[in-house]
């Protein structure tokens, strides 16, 4: 990763965790960014399958989770394990932010 793009993402993680106390309130606020500024639906592979992202989700045990959709079946896969599509799309930056935040670098 250059280091522009480590002092982008860094900036986005400043932003995302402003007021925050804790991982949680941080997570909350990652959630907020993604959910506002990430485009959807998008298309992306779940193992080795299309699948249509139509929205994201945070869940009880504070996990930010993509809603994937595949014909009539539905699944939510943690936004950390999603394979995202290149060309990145508008917004993906806030996921990128996100992963190297639970990453703790």
């Amino acid at each position: 990763m250059s280091r522009s793009n480590r002092v982008a993402l860094d900036a986005l993680i400043a932003e995302a965790t402003v007021d925050c106390y804790d991982d949680s309130e941080c997570v909350t606020g990652f959630h907020s960014m993604i959910e506002e500024y990430l485009v959807v639906p998008f298309q992306t592979v779940v193992l080795g399958m299309d699948v249509i992202v139509t929205s994201v989700d945070l869940t009880d045990d504070e996990q930010i989770v993509a809603v994937c959709v595949r014909g009539k079946s539905k699944q939510r896969i943690p936004v950390l394990d999603l394979p995202l599509p290149a060309p990145l799309l508008e917004g993906m930056q806030w996921v990128d932010a996100y992963r190297r935040w639970a990453k703790g670098a």
